[in-house]
């Protein structure tokens, strides 16, 4: 699937196209996360019951070993 950048007032925003939708599964209204990828990239997540929760905790844990992941990815 293909979409492009386009210019929506001061922002910039993308269309998702309807194909899209489907698969993840979503409608107008619904919530999606975007979370960095490897290699300039993002990955879109529509918003499931609990992810809110397991972000936070992740995000929580991320920074309280940033040290020891830091030294795990090298």
């Amino acid at each position: 699937m293909e979409t492009k950048v386009r210019k929506i007032g001061n922002s910039y925003g993308i269309v998702l196209p309807k194909e899209a939708l489907h698969v993840m599964k979503v409608k107008e209204g619904d919530t999606l996360y975007l979370t960095e990828s490897p290699e300039c990239s993002l990955r879109v997540t529509p918003e499931r019951k609990g992810f809110a929760e397991k972000a936070a905790i992740a995000d929580k844990l991320m920074r309280r070993y940033r040290n020891a992941l830091r030294e795990l990815a090298k």
